[in-house]
């Protein structure tokens, strides 16, 4: 896995090939440094249909790790499973790259990073978002200065609730789902690389409701169990002193607040929603008027998939932008929220993690695509 457009085919071995997996998929289909070659899933018929489309092969998961043409695993199993799959690649001698959250529990996330720095193997894990034209250039403009000095931010994600259009909703509602660990990583993964890193939270949540009925496909009319929060506010206190408020919720209608803004001594910043990774980016200098900045950074036209082709031009000395160290840490943070929440005082973060490098302004990973 070396830098520049001469880098080596990354072969991949896909384990999940449920909602996410087509968005992967795409992405994999349309960069030439990318290739799937194998398939497994618990439904063994979904994944030899996936496999036959593509041109791979239907495994497994024992035989996929084991397979000596896969070169990275991609982990799109359910968050319960995340530790359980990586460990095993991991084990195997494999790179491993995974949806977010990197674990449900900071335990496992810890023995996900132990084992690959042991095995001398990478781990990377989604959102890989942050490299996309939105982020990278609202971090590029604080780096500029543009705001001049950060002194706060806000982050705002509000949903009825994905039980309205998921046909199989229940794990965002068990133990490692959630508003904060379902669509908190955007959101801190972030808030990380245009602030830096986080060493305390404090927060405070709510649960209002014990079942949620689903609205569509097979199932609907069903209801089911909540077993988390479903509405969770609280502070970030970056280690640079900036202080992100955050509002994560499974019960609001809607809002019309900005996914993200940042404000600093000289001037205020729109960011995109941290979902996609596109998107305006807009300031506001003091005594100025809004107006959407230039793109600046980032990777065009990006999608699911690019962080595995930036892993594959990053050199083995250099450290990962879309990386189980960030990944790790933006799990703590959510995870010490939650537990704020919980007990009723602040509590302060455990990891750090560097700065991931910024993205300068390009097209994909390797130089190409399909």
């Amino acid at each position: 896995m070396s830098a520049g457009s001469e880098a080596t085919k990354i072969r991949i071995g896909m384990v999940g090939a449920g909602n996410i997996s087509g968005q992967y998929l795409a992405v994999i289909e349309r960069l030439p440094i990318l290739e799937l070659v194998a398939v497994a899933d618990l439904d063994q018929q979904r994944a030899a249909a996936v496999a036959e489309k593509y041109g791979a092969r239907a495994l497994t998961v024992a035989e996929l790790v084991a397979s000596d043409d896969v070169d990275v695993v991609l982990n799109l199993t359910l968050p319960a499973a995340h530790a359980e799959v990586a460990l095993q690649a991991i084990a195997a001698g494999k790179t491993v790259y995974g949806e977010k959250p990197l674990a449900a529990t900071l335990e496992d996330g810890n023995k996900i990073i132990e084992a690959a720095r042991a095995a001398g193997v990478r781990v990377g894990s989604a959102p890989d978002t942050v490299l996309g034209t939105g982020i990278q250039t609202a971090r590029k403009a604080v780096d500029d200065g543009v705001i001049g000095s950060p002194i706060a931010a806000t982050a705002t994600m509000v949903t009825p609730g994905h039980e309205r259009w998921h046909p199989n909703p229940d794990f965002y509602y068990q133990p490692g789902g959630g508003p904060v660990l379902d669509m908190g990583p955007y959101y801190v993964s972030a808030l990380i690389t245009i602030l830096g890193p986080v060493r305390r939270v404090i927060a405070e949540a709510s649960h209002t409701r014990t079942t949620r009925t689903i609205g569509s496909g097979d199932r609907a009319g069903e209801s089911f169990d909540v077993a988390v929060d479903t509405h969770v506010t609280g502070v970030l206190v970056h280690e640079s002193g900036v202080l992100s408020t955050v509002v994560m919720s499974f019960d609001a209608a809607a809002s019309k607040a900005s996914n993200i803004e940042v404000h600093g001594t000289d001037g205020s910043l729109i960011v995109p929603d941290p979902n996609r990774f596109d998107g305006d980016v807009s300031v506001h200098p003091v005594g100025g008027e809004w107006s959407v900045l230039p793109v600046s950074a980032g990777y065009r036209d990006a999608g699911r998939g690019y962080g595995i082709a930036d892993l594959a031009v990053t050199p083995a000395d250099q450290q990962i932008r879309a990386s189980g160290d960030l990944a790790l840490h933006a799990l703590d943070v959510m995870l010490s929220f939650l537990r704020s929440a919980s007990d009723g005082v602040a509590v302060e973060v455990e990891t750090s993690c560097e700065r991931p490098a910024p993205v300068p302004l390009g097209d994909a990973p390797g130089g190409v695509t399909r």
